[in-house]
């Protein structure tokens, strides 16, 4: 009973230490979408949890970006970061990142960080990819979802689950907390 009791006490411990950290996947800055600013994942994302999507302008799933500005409106102040990361390697992309840009903010009306395009899959994908990859599995078309709680746990999610299906998902992510 006492090694029971300490091993959740333990556990408790670390997982209250960690959660303000910044996880190893995150560890890292990319240039945000049509700026000369960039996105300091670490910094937006220590302590939260986070959902990461791999973005494309010319997609059937594209409209889903008023379903993740939902929940970016929903749940920021809860916790939440969504995370864009426009994406050329289905060959749905915008040709540049203006027209992205247009897409995402002026179509949409999107305000949560979206990244400047990068690769999402195979050997050539940006690290974080590789690292949702790795724990999971590397997106197979446009818009797959990974959420990433604060202690590292990873559920990914395809193309088709819609934003609005992953409120109870998050929801449960965000009282974990």
């Amino acid at each position: 009973m006492k090694k029971r009791l300490l091993a959740a006490v333990l556990c408790s411990l670390f997982s209250a230490a960690y959660a303000d950290k910044c996880l190893p996947m995150f560890d890292q800055t990319v240039g945000k979408l049509h700026s000369s600013k960039s996105l300091p994942l670490c910094e937006l994302t220590a302590g939260k949890t986070v959902l990461v999507v791999n973005t494309a302008s010319h997609c059937g799933f594209t409209p889903q970006f008023e379903g993740l500005q939902a929940l970016h409106d929903a749940y920021a102040d809860k916790g939440l970061v969504v995370l864009g990361f426009p994406s050329d390697d289905f060959r749905q992309e915008a040709n540049t990142e203006e027209k992205t840009a247009e897409v995402c903010y002026v179509n949409y009306g999107v305000e949560f960080a979206m990244s400047k395009p990068l690769s999402v899959k195979g050997e050539q994908a940006h690290p974080l990819f590789q690292a949702l990859a790795a724990a999971t599995q590397a997106p197979n078309w446009n818009f797959n979802k990974y959420l990433v709680t604060p202690t590292g746990d990873i559920t990914h999610f395809q193309s088709s689950m819609s934003p609005e299906a992953l409120m109870p998902t998050i929801e449960a992510a965000l009282v974990a907390r």
